[in-house]
């Protein structure tokens, strides 16, 4: 597996790299967007993993350039910025996945492997106001999902949770980051809004279509894939 490492911190960039090689992961860097947008338009890698804040462009600018020109890799951003509306930024800009400094090392692996074994067939990101998973197309500026070209009725909070599974493809999905990531709030173990949210999609998004797509891993979460059967 090739890894891009986009971080303009040498310490940071040695740490990583050196950790992420000690795991058979080969990695190229870049100190800053300009030069990351550069090596990933020119080789092919399984996943991106930038900071956001560096000189020339950063790690944002990187990403919409990325994603404009039709480039689908899988992005991690890593930054200091934590609030949740600086997350969803970086989910409107096309990230896959997000990690706030600081992090472990082992859990930024994990997230890497995991991406790293999303069928890029599945997931494609058409322009910066669209996303495709299978036969399910979302227009992010007019909030309309469609499945096989019938268009689907979802409520503004629906349609939330449709978009952060369609931007998460493969990924296991906690309820409790359902909850942080689409509703804001801390996950209360004696609520199961969460269920009854999912039960609310599955009705409009798999009933009636033969290959059903929102999937429950059973007691961790909930998953978006091409599976018929169900975990």
């Amino acid at each position: 597996m090739k890894v891009l490492l986009v971080e303009d911190e040498p310490k940071m960039v040695q740490s990583l790299k050196k950790g992420l090689e000690g795991h058979q992961i080969q990695v190229d860097s870049a100190g800053n967007g300009r030069e990351g947008a550069r090596l990933a338009e020119a080789n092919d890698y399984a996943v991106i993993i930038s900071d956001v804040m560096m000189p020339e462009m950063n790690g944002l600018e990187m990403l919409r350039q990325l994603r404009q020109n039709a480039n689908q890799t899988p992005v991690i951003l890593l930054t200091a910025l934590g609030q949740t509306d600086e997350k969803v930024e970086g989910f409107n800009a096309g990230a896959d996945d997000y990690l706030t400094k600081p992090f472990e090392f082992r859990e930024l692996l994990v997230r890497v492997r995991a991406l790293a074994r999303r069928p890029k067939s599945s997931y494609q990101i058409l322009a910066p106001s669209f996303l495709r998973f299978a036969d399910l197309e979302m227009d992010l500026d007019k909030k309309v999902l469609y499945r096989g070209g019938q268009r689907i009725a979802l409520t503004p909070r629906e349609f939330s949770l449709m978009e952060y599974l369609m931007r998460h493809p493969g990924k296991v999905i906690s309820k409790a980051e359902i909850s942080e990531q689409v509703w804001n709030l801390s996950f209360d173990t004696g609520t199961n809004f969460v269920e009854v949210y999912f039960n609310f999609l599955r009705k409009k998004v798999d009933k009636g279509f033969p290959k059903k797509l929102i999937h429950t891993q059973f007691r961790i979460g909930y998953v978006l894939r091409e599976e018929q059967e169900e975990l």
